[in-house]
């Protein structure tokens, strides 16, 4: 079982949490705070470029976050190019790939979005019980800094669609639902990652990712 670090007496990252009008902020600030961050609930683009990380957040469609957070689009793009940190949850982790099917299957024409990741986000098959909903297990597949001490380690899921990235080295983690998918991925850089599970609801093991974010971010 992994251990977590001691909740810290002071703050060791300021960090923004997106507000775009989708998401359970308040659950996920009251995580990153247990994990030593000074956190900000806002849409303010200066407090993006004034944080150590920016958290993006999500619950819902892809075409609805998508849309929602469009007025926002060139702040978080810039977010990215400037190395800070960038961490998608659930949706926000959908967010940061290219385009999903969720739009197509519902008749929809797609929507693009953040393509900071390039890839598409599919629906699990035909037969399969969805959303795939509660704890599985999490594989690591490469180093990340956002993995340490996790791996084998339990975390809550709720979704529908998972990411594909185009490039099979975005592949952070692996979790098993009738077929492997990708449950942590993350850029090149390394800045901009996500998770699809919600590290907030996944107890120790998401108070641990939460603490390696925050360690991220101070070591910025």
């Amino acid at each position: 079982m992994s251990t977590v670090p001691s909740e810290p007496t002071q703050s060791l990252a300021s960090v923004v949490v997106v507000d775009y009008g989708l998401g359970n902020l308040r659950s996920v600030t009251r995580g990153l705070e247990r994990a030593g961050a000074d956190v900000e609930i806002t849409d303010d683009p200066a407090a993006f470029e004034a944080a150590d990380g920016v958290v993006l957040p999500g619950v819902g469609a892809f075409r609805e976050g998508v849309e929602n957070a469009d007025p926002l689009r060139e702040d978080l793009l810039a977010v990215a190019e400037s190395d800070t940190p960038l961490f998608g949850i659930c949706l926000g982790m959908q967010m940061l790939l290219t385009t999903s099917e969720e739009g197509e299957n519902d008749g929809e024409s797609a929507v693009r979005g953040l393509d900071l990741i390039p890839g598409t986000n599919v629906r699990f098959d035909d037969g399969q019980k969805v959303p795939h909903m509660g704890w599985n297990q999490l594989e690591v597949e490469r180093e990340h800094p956002l993995v340490e001490g996790i791996d084998g380690e339990h975390a809550y899921f709720v979704h529908s669609y998972y990411a594909v990235p185009d490039d099979g080295d975005a592949v952070v983690a692996t979790t098993d639902y009738e077929r492997e998918f990708p449950s942590i991925v993350a850029n090149e850089e390394g800045n901009v990652f996500g998770t699809q599970f919600h590290p907030e609801k996944s107890g120790e093991t998401g108070l641990r990712i939460l603490r390696n974010f925050v360690e991220i971010c101070a070591d910025e």
